[in-house]
């Protein structure tokens, strides 16, 4: 009746003329004894764009809670940064809850799943993980972001009113100032972040924006670092890169980060694989949305 008729349990008890408790327990026993057996079959069409088992060696090998892979390439361009946002804002939407206070780091994927968001999903507040102000005109889609993300989910919007890097003193100055204070706190016990990864080079947005110079690229690669997420830098092995900018940065810290009971990492492509790599085995996901041949990438190099 349950599988074949579509009833619900309540329709089932009523029905036998049993309590609802028992006709569950009914359903759970014809299961466990093997008298039904459920498959899900994809269309022929969608079979060669769902990845179960790389999914779950991916989870495995992470510990992720939930791997997602996109059959599209994550290559940086609008497409590919639109596939990994449809992808993102799916998970992004079954995690959130009403209370829950949702944070993000800026670039494009983020936009990109701000894009993607429908109405299905609520939290209470949606604010901005990093600073993003810059000495040139740059675009970071901040704001447009925290704008959609807002409105999307029915959100007060937190805006974190501040450069990025700036000297340690100003950066201890901006730590009290009420406002500035206040988003910080938000954004570092936020229930769900989402946040993208850069590379170490001169093509990351850090270094278009202005954000970072060449010496202190020189000086970041010296020390190993492979990624970072808001401007926090780490190593292939996922740790911490102690450099002349972590004073100056504004911004949630890695360790809150990791802390984080829901992280989601969305990012693909080949120019961000050790990117992606440092920030899985740092524990800084707890879920990941990422293209198949990263995934594949990703599980060769932790094999060894």
């Amino acid at each position: 009746m349950y599988h074949l008729e579509g009833l619900t349990q309540a329709q089932i008890a009523e029905r036998l003329g049993v309590s609802r408790p028992t006709a569950g327990r009914l359903v759970a026993r014809a299961r466990a004894q093997g008298l039904v057996t459920v498959t899900v079959a994809a269309p022929a069409h969608l079979a060669d764009s769902i990845h179960p088992d790389l999914e779950r060696d991916l989870e495995a090998a992470f510990g992720l809670t939930e791997a997602m892979i996109i059959d599209e390439d994550a290559d940086g361009t609008p497409s590919g940064d639109a596939a990994l946002g449809r992808a993102g804002s799916s998970l992004l939407a079954r995690r959130l809850q009403p209370t829950d206070t949702f944070g993000f780091t800026w670039g494009p994927e983020q936009v990109a799943v701000a894009d993607a968001l429908g109405g299905a999903a609520a939290c209470a507040r949606v604010v901005q993980m990093d600073g993003s102000m810059t000495s040139v005109e740059y675009h970071t889609g901040v704001d447009h972001a925290l704008a959609r993300f807002s409105e999307r989910l029915g959100a007060r919007p937190v805006r974190l009113v501040a450069p990025l890097f700036a000297d340690p003193d100003t950066v201890r100055a901006l730590e009290r100032d009420s406002i500035v204070s206040q988003a910080l706190a938000a954004a570092r016990s936020a229930e769900v972040m989402l946040f993208g990864v850069g590379s170490v080079s001169t093509s990351t947005t850090l270094f278009e924006g202005a954000y970072i110079d060449t010496e202190v690229l020189g000086e970041l690669r010296d020390l190993g670092a492979v990624g970072e997420i808001g401007g926090r830098f780490y190593g292939i092995d996922g740790a911490p890169v102690v450099s002349s900018l972590v004073e100056r940065t504004v911004s949630v810290p890695l360790e809150d980060i990791r802390r984080c009971p829901t992280a989601i990492l969305t990012s693909g492509g080949e120019h961000r694989r050790e990117s992606i790599l440092g920030a899985l085995r740092g524990g800084f996901a707890t879920a990941l949305v990422t293209d198949r041949t990263t995934a594949q990438w990703l599980l060769t190099e932790q094999k060894g």
